[in-house]
């Protein structure tokens, strides 16, 4: 795997220390709220499970399994959820945690989606961020790290489902992958 992705466009150490400081954030901006976080899988699994371990604070947490259907070469134009959730958010603070906000598509789909349980509020935290993708206007309160228009795989982030393995995020060399294949 070493000779498709070369060194990783962001370390396991750099990510561990910016997840601490997104956790302490969120610690902070919702003290003494009632907060349920939700991890659109598959993408942002290892991502959410390293983020809820350090926020220190008493939360819910929840899963919606959800994708984009889309054409070869094309963004997404629709998304489909394929689960429900299982814990009640009216009237409670809602962070859903994605792997990647791209196009924005799946996240405000998501978040109007949400917003029709009548939570307290709802906020968007992503580990990888790119803005110069998107087509849709959507706010995310808190961004791990902001990426250049490149396709990212590692640390849940995946191409064809593979390479969610990665302990690291690595921009990915399609030519190299698909010679491989």
């Amino acid at each position: 795997m070493p000779e498709i992705f070369g060194k990783p466009l962001v370390t396991q150490d750099a990510m561990r220390v910016r997840i601490r400081e997104l956790g302490k954030q969120i610690s902070q901006d919702y003290q003494g709220k009632d907060l349920v976080v939700i991890g659109v899988l598959k993408g942002a699994y290892v991502f959410f499970a390293d983020l809820v371990r350090v926020i220190q604070l008493p939360i819910q947490i929840d899963f919606l399994i959800a994708t984009g259907t889309k054409k070869v070469g094309c963004p997404p134009k629709t998304v489909k959820v394929w689960t429900e959730l299982t814990e009640k958010i009216a009237k409670r603070h809602v962070l859903l945690v994605e792997d990647i906000v791209d196009s924005g598509l799946t996240a405000q789909y998501l978040v109007s989606q949400l917003q029709n349980h009548k939570p307290a509020s709802i906020e968007v935290c992503t580990l990888l961020d790119k803005p110069a993708h998107r087509e849709v206007e959507i706010q995310v309160q808190y961004v791990g790290f902001e990426v250049s228009p490149a396709y990212i795989v590692g640390y849940g982030l995946d191409y064809e489902q593979k390479y969610r393995n990665l302990p690291y995020l690595a921009k990915m060399d399609s030519e190299k992958v698909e010679a491989e294949s």
